[in-house]
């Protein structure tokens, strides 16, 4: 039997570990595995046709070629935000130029990505991958082909899963950031506004400012009243012996009557790139304050390095678990983590609907901080 895995949109930590996981039980079972490279973008650029080395796009994985690779962050793999039932005819493979129709609209080619795993031999899929990468996983195994979904983002907002491969790093990153950025602040008596990672979950922002135990966080389910919050840090700094105090800030968070800060293209998914409202925020809070602030974005420092002890083992056991599946006769399935327990749920439950805070277990709207109300039975990361 023969495997092909992939790793698809935004790296994290511990997707190098779960690769290893895949490979090391496959061959265990006498599978021959393949790593498409570049996400998606490595079966979109194969061109069956070419009897040339396209080492570019396809690699075989070992167990010696993946022996080491646990040790480091991110996809040896690479990656992409490539989408391939809606390829811009920019895009395109110069030998699937004839599928532009000319008139600028996308191009489906889940008939050239069916028409290269027939090619290759490969009988099975696994898809390492956030809510994106997995909803096209899922669309191939309504097409008829194997296919298991992994779930990995630091947002950890995949639907349908407790936990998704990189979210214990990014946190670990962006608590240790908070508590350092607390030394600059306290030196020169300012407001610390530290924007992080999330799109439009605040879970990173919301156990980052519980964790670090920071003055104030802003999600993005929470339209925030910047008058009121002005007000609020201004009386934590004066509180405080140190004279400072620390707003942390989700990137998809906005101020009432406002739009969430976006820039740039939209990629292949329709997602423009988040990010600018710490910065925002920050400058309103001087002006209101007369307060000067520091304005930090943790950014990709949050998903830089190598996994934590928490996403090597969510990883290692995704992995096992993923390939332990397809050795039982069983896909279309996504890996998943829910009150504690590993298990498996369908693999397109991941569009049928979107993880957010429970601002009303987990919040308090008025005070901009986190608010655990009811401990008793709730999973480790609180929902």
């Amino acid at each position: 039997m023969k495997l092909a895995v992939l790793t698809g949109g935004g790296d994290v930590p511990g997707l190098n570990s779960c690769i290893k996981a895949v490979v090391t039980e496959a061959a265990q079972n006498d599978w021959e595995v393949v790593g498409f490279r570049r996400g998606w973008g490595g079966p979109l650029n194969y061109n069956p046709d070419d009897d040339g080395p396209q080492e570019r796009w396809l690699q075989p994985l070992t167990t010696d070629s993946v022996r080491t690779i646990d040790r480091t962050g991110g996809t040896f793999l690479h990656t992409s935000r490539t989408q391939p039932s809606k390829v811009k005819p920019g895009d395109l493979p110069a030998f699937l130029s004839a599928l532009d129709t000319g008139d600028g609209s996308p191009v489906d080619c889940t008939p050239h990505i069916l028409r290269v795993v027939e090619h290759l031999g490969i009988d099975a899929l696994i898809a390492i991958g956030g809510d994106d990468t997995l909803s096209y996983a899922a669309h191939l195994h309504e097409q008829g082909l194997r296919v298991i979904a992994v779930p990995k983002t630091m947002d950890n907002d995949v639907f349908g899963t407790d936990y998704c491969i990189g979210f214990s790093t990014a946190v670990t990153r962006s608590v240790l950031a908070v508590d350092a950025l607390r030394t600059p602040a306290g030196s020169h008596e300012r407001i610390a506004v530290i924007e992080l990672f999330g799109r439009n979950s605040g879970e990173t922002a919301l156990i980052t400012g519980y964790l670090a135990d920071a003055d104030r966080t802003l999600i993005s389910e929470v339209p925030v009243d910047i008058e009121r919050l002005a007000k609020l840090v201004a009386n934590d700094r004066n509180a405080n012996p140190s004279r400072y105090a620390v707003v942390v800030v989700s990137e998809g968070a906005t101020v009432a009557g406002g739009e969430i800060i976006e820039s740039g293209q939209a990629d292949a998914y329709g997602h423009r790139k988040l990010g600018g409202i710490g910065h925002a925020i920050g400058d309103a809070l001087k002006e209101i304050t007369g307060i000067a602030t520091i304005n930090q974005q943790l950014a990709y420092l949050m998903r830089s390095g190598p996994p934590d002890a928490l996403d090597r083992m969510v990883a290692t056991i995704y992995g096992q678990l993923a390939m332990q599946q397809l050795l039982e006769g069983r896909s279309g399935l996504m890996m998943a983590l829910q009150d504690g327990n590993y298990t498996t749920v369908p693999a397109n439950i991941c569009v049928q609907g979107e993880k957010r805070v429970d601002v009303a277990e987990l919040y308090d709207s008025q005070a901009y901080r986190p608010r655990v109300r009811h401990v008793l039975n709730k999973p480790m990361f609180l929902y």
